[in-house]
Formats: C-alpha cells, sequence, structure tokens
C-alpha cells in the first residue's frame, strides 16, 4: 500500500526549481564519462537517418549529444512512433481543493512545487506532510540532482524517487517519442520489490496520463514485450535479469533514459546482480546526461565505491533511526533444541491465534519443507520463495493480504517486497545470517502504529548469529524458555 511510504514527520521544505529540457542536470557544465569499465555493452544507441511516411519518420534523438562517444554494437530496428495515452476524464479538480495546514518542524507536499496532476492523486492517498527522507531528498532531487537516499524500509523512500520521475516526465516534455524507449527506469532487485514500486508509481501517476510498464522474471514475457514494443513507455520498473533479457532481443533501449534510480543497490549486490547492474547502467546515458538516484536501506563500502563511478556531486541525506528495531514489537527469543522447533511452533499457533503472520526461514527447502508440514498438521499455509512461479506469487500475496490465508512462510529474498497491513506476527524459525535481513523481518509487523510480536526460535546453530545480531541493534537480547 502507498500509504506506508507516508508518515507524517517531520522534514525541512524548499521549492523546487525549473529543470530545462536542454539540460538534463542542475549543473550546466560537462561531466566527465562514466564509461570507463569494461562491462559488455548494450544494444548500441544510434538510430537510421530517415524514416519513410509508412511510420518510419525521421528520428530527432539521433544526434543527441547524450549519444556521443558510446560504444555500438547492433543497429536500431525503425520503428514506428506512437502517441503516448490519453489520460482518463476526470471529476474536475483545482490544487485549491486541497489545503493543508502549514505546521512548524514538517514539509508539506505544497512547499514543493509539485505537479497539479501528482497533488490530486496525494490528496486522494490522504498524504499531508512529507517523512524526513523525502522532506530531506526531495527539494534537491526537483531540481535536477544526483540524490543518494539512505533510511530506514517503510519511511517513504520510493515515493520520493516516484514523485521526481513522475514530475520531471510532466513537466519536461521531449519533441518526439518512440516505442521501446523509457524516460525513467528504476532497478529493483526482486519480483514483489518491483511489482510493489510499479503499483506505486500507478497510484501516484493516475491523473498524469503517463505510462508505467513493470517487467519481472516469471511472469508472460510475450505481454510483457508487447507492452514495451507496442506503446510508448514513459516509466519502466524492471529487474535486472529480465531487463537484460530485453535489451539483448532489442525489445528495450535505454539510451533516452533521463532519470535512473537503483534500489535497495547493497541488495542488488549480495544477490550478485552488480555485474548485469554495470551493464544497465552503461546502456543508459553518459551520468552527466542523466540524473541517478539511489535509495536504501544501508549502503555498504563496495556500493559506495558504485555510486563514486555512477553520480556526479550527489546530495548525500542520511536519515538516522532512532532506534534500529521499534517499541512496536515485542520481540522474543526462545532459547530450543532444533527437533522442538516444529513443535512449538504449532503450539504458538495454536494458543495465540495470530490474525496475519509470517513465518520465516533462511533456505528454500526449508520454507517448502515447513510449509507442508503445516498444512499437514492442519494449518492453512501458503509459500512465498524463489521457487514460487511469479504469478502463483502474486496469487499468494493477494491471499494473504485479503484474509484468505493467515500463515505466509517466505525467504528473505521474496519476502524484502512484502507491504501488508494487518500482520500481527512474525515468527524467525531460523535466525538470518545478516542481522539487516532480521530488522527487515520483523518490520513486516508493527507497521502504521500498530503493535506486534516477533518470536524467534533460538537453536545451538542459531545462535552463533545472536553477538552479530546484538552489537546492530545496540542491546542485549535475553534467551528465554518456552
Amino acid at each position: 500500500m502507498l500509504k506506508k511510504l507516508f508518515k507524517n514527520l517531520a522534514g525541512k521544505p524548499a521549492p523546487q526549481a525549473a529543470v530545462a529540457s536542454s539540460d538534463k542536470k542542475s549543473s550546466p557544465e560537462a561531466r566527465s564519462a562514466d564509461h570507463s569499465h569494461t562491462d559488455t555493452v548494450a544494444p548500441e544507441t544510434g538510430r537510421s537517418s530517415s524514416r519513410d511516411k509508412s511510420g518510419k519518420g525521421h528520428n530527432s534523438h539521433s544526434k543527441s549529444p547524450r549519444n556521443e562517444g558510446r560504444k555500438h554494437e547492433t543497429q536500431k530496428p525503425a520503428r514506428k512512433p506512437r502517441e503516448p495515452r490519453n489520460t482518463q476524464p476526470v471529476v474536475p479538480w483545482s490544487p485549491e481543493d486541497f489545503k493543508v495546514e502549514p505546521m512548524p518542524g514538517k514539509s508539506r507536499f505544497h512547499d514543493l512545487d509539485l505537479a497539479p496532476e501528482l497533488m490530486h492523486a496525494i490528496q486522494d492517498l490522504g498524504f499531508t506532510y512529507c517523512t524526513p527522507i523525502q522532506a530531506e531528498s526531495l527539494p534537491a532531487a526537483l531540481r535536477g540532482r544526483d540524490t543518494i537516499g539512505q533510511a530506514q524500509t517503510g519511511t517513504g523512500k520510493s515515493a520520493a524517487f516516484l514523485l521526481t520521475i513522475l514530475n520531471r516526465l510532466l513537466t519536461v516534455k521531449p519533441e518526439e517519442r518512440f516505442a521501446s524507449e523509457p524516460r525513467a527506469l528504476v532497478v529493483a532487485p526482486t519480483r514483489e520489490l518491483a511489482l510493489q514500486i510499479g503499483k506505486d508509481a500507478e497510484g501516484l501517476g493516475k491523473y498524469s496520463g503517463l505510462n508505467i510498464v513493470t517487467v519481472v522474471g516469471g511472469m508472460n514475457y510475450e505481454e510483457q514485450r508487447k507492452q514495451l514494443r507496442d506503446h510508448v513507455v514513459d516509466v519502466l520498473v524492471a529487474t535486472p535479469g529480465r531487463l537484460i533479457d530485453f535489451m539483448r532481443s532489442q525489445d528495450v533501449f535505454l539510451d533516452q533514459v533521463e532519470v535512473l534510480v537503483l534500489d535497495e543497490a547493497d541488495r542488488m549486490l549480495d544477490m550478485g546482480f552488480i555485474p548485469d547492474v554495470r551493464r544497465i547502467v552503461r546502456a543508459t546515458p553518459q551520468k552527466d546526461h542523466r540524473q541517478t538516484l539511489l535509495f536504501s536501506a544501508t549502503f555498504n563500502f563496495d556500493v559506495r565505491i558504485l555510486i563514486d563511478q555512477w553520480t556526479r556531486d550527489p546530495r548525500k541525506v542520511e536519515i538516522q533511526p532512532e532506534q534500529v528495531t521499534t517499541d512496536r514489537v515485542d520481540q522474543t527469543f526462545y532459547l530450543v533444541p532444533e527437533s522442538d522447533k516444529f513443535g512449538i511452533l504449532e503450539r504458538i499457533l495454536r494458543e495465540q491465534e495470530p490474525e496475519r503472520c509470517i513465518i520465516f526461514a533462511n533456505r528454500r527447502d526449508l520454507t517448502r519443507n515447513l510449509c507442508d508440514k503445516l498444512n499437514k498438521h492442519q494449518f492453512k499455509a501458503v509459500l512465498l520463495s524463489g521457487e514460487v512461479s511469479q504469478d502463483k506469487r502474486i496469487k499468494t500475496l493477494e491471499r494473504f493480504r485479503s484474509g484468505g490465508v493467515r500463515i505466509l512462510v517466505a525467504t528473505d529474498v521474496a519476502g524484502r517486497g512484502i507491504h501488508v497491513d494487518g500482520v500481527s506476527h512474525v515468527v524467525n524459525y531460523t535466525l538470518p545470517e545478516d542481522p539487516e535481513d532480521y530488522v527487515h523481518r520483523i518490520g513486516r509487523t508493527g507497521r502504521a502504529g500498530a503493535k506486534g510480536i516477533s518470536i524467534s526460535l533460538v537453536s545451538e546453530d542459531d545462535a552463533f548469529a545472536l553477538p552479530d545480531l546484538e552489537k546492530y541493534i545496540g542491546k542485549k537480547l535475553p534467551l528465554t524458555q518456552p
């Protein structure tokens, strides 16, 4: 839900400056090229010089300075220009209809000079004040400056980069558009997160008339291919693997990307996606002719090196949490033998009768076996892991979200993009190896001001992860007997 992207928290506003179409960045001077890498380059950016009346007219982008000095591998096929989708008729609305009183220490969306279409959507969603990460990052990002944002999950990072993208696309109009050429690209590490971002973008862009396309693995390839080839694409949200597939088949070209967003860059590094991400970045315009935004909960040393290569003079925003874990989540750690875990889990589910419960485990085979065992013991449970097809994963999440099933068994990678209201319990069947994953896990509950319960089953093997976890969250974790 988009409402998770916004919280009425404090921030300092700043007005947006206009962005000229001939200058993709706030700085007018030329920037140094970021194509010193030796990675394989995606399909070339050149086009045929002329097109006939059968739908092959001159392409005004062929001599864009963004394309100079770039490597070429294959020739782009001529494509018929397409008209953007028309905005659907809406009930008459005026910015004066959306009133939010100024409040000391808080930044209103009114103070950011956003396009009326965005303000209309923001009002529909019931949002009024920016979260801290939005208030600190949006003024610079809306002016076209590269921005690096670091804040905890659930603080509104996605809305920050989506508002930046949508506002630019609404205020800067290119002379000519072609299919297969997105103006903005968002890359996310997991399918669930990409789908969530796409859904959020649709909500914020509902009055914009912009075409937002999401492509991920595990879903109908041909259908996604037609969305790219048969329509003008304004915003493309993608996972690295599927995007590379469409680049190879020349169904998408990234040389007209004006805004590049890399979300959860640290997770992409952990999952081994950085070679793919390097190739994707090299297929976009040079960094002095695009805006680059990176938002994540953490930025490790390796990611910071990549940031230096992919951005120029970025605005760095870091919102320090008051504490790593929230007081709204009651955390319990049970010290148990590995062989007793399922019996204790069964007792927890029967005695506490959670409204919605997510059970996390570290491996796919473990989550699969656990889900099967729960169902054999008369618990209605569903599985969310990388081995489940994407269509089934979407249906599974919808069943869980709607209350059709109350128990979800998931791995960390699949669970990263879960945004469901009303999760009362999180059970760590095994402790994660990475302390950050523990914080992400328990962050699925205790959301939107509600109370939540986290129960961790700690065996002898799990105990090895405790020292790093205690160091990360900054407190001693009491172990009790169930």
